[in-house]
């Protein structure tokens, strides 16, 4: 007679296996038993709800109310969108004359024409000190009055002179190019031939200062 095996889930003795049944069949609603709580329990709640309204006047027991706090005057903005505008825009045009006049220097770095690059092998501060002045010009040259093919020409041989000659510091004067239809085409070329052609042997170079040709300079600082 062989074993029946038994479903290691499931107890061997249930005597409420049926009980699920008969409740569903007639019908009968089982809701769980609110079991309340002992005296005990409710004597230590209320303890607890004490002891911690007492901590709390405890500790707000030096505190005192500031009585001039209890009406603060709303006050009105001073700032007026409107009239900062109109203050901006004038302090705006009256730099813009002192600049034209000569009276205020300008910021070159702020213009759209200000430019400046530095070889990766070098720290990106010495753009500051060689826009400052603090490099001697050693030599210069002044491409006004050339076409693009000789001024290209003047650039390529002033720089091999200047690096024989081992000079740290030079000047390009390219001009502006403001009256050209092409835009500032030396400008460009000579921008292109010391970051190109030339970059092994240039740390950096960068918009002169107001006082040596300004926009329409540059300061070259060679290797």
């Amino acid at each position: 007679m062989g074993n029946k095996k038994r479903d290691p889930g499931k107890f061997s003795f249930q005597p409420f296996e049926d009980l699920k049944k008969i409740v569903d069949l007639k019908g009968i609603k089982l809701e769980p038993r609110q079991v309340p709580l002992k005296k005990e329990e409710v004597a230590e709640e209320e303890v607890r709800e004490e002891d911690d309204d007492r901590v709390f006047v405890e500790a707000m027991r030096e505190v005192r109310e500031i009585k001039e706090f209890r009406r603060l005057p709303a006050r009105r903005p001073d700032f007026s969108p409107t009239g900062r505008k109109c203050s901006t825009d004038r302090e705006a045009l009256d730099a813009l004359r002192e600049i034209l006049s000569g009276r205020r220097p300008m910021h070159l770095p702020d213009t759209p024409e200000y430019v400046e690059w530095v070889n990766r092998d070098y720290r990106d501060d010495i753009i500051r000190k060689l826009h400052e002045g603090k490099f001697s010009i050693q030599d210069s040259l002044d491409l006004h009055g050339l076409n693009l093919p000789d001024a290209e020409a003047e650039v390529a041989s002033f720089l091999k002179d200047s690096m024989r000659m081992r000079l740290r510091c030079v000047k390009i004067i390219h001009g502006r190019g403001l009256r050209s239809p092409a835009g500032p085409v030396l400008k460009n070329a000579v921008m292109k031939m010391l970051s190109g052609r030339f970059r092994k042997k240039v740390i950096a170079f960068v918009s002169a200062r107001q006082c040596d040709g300004g926009l329409g300079a540059l300061y070259v600082l060679l290797r």
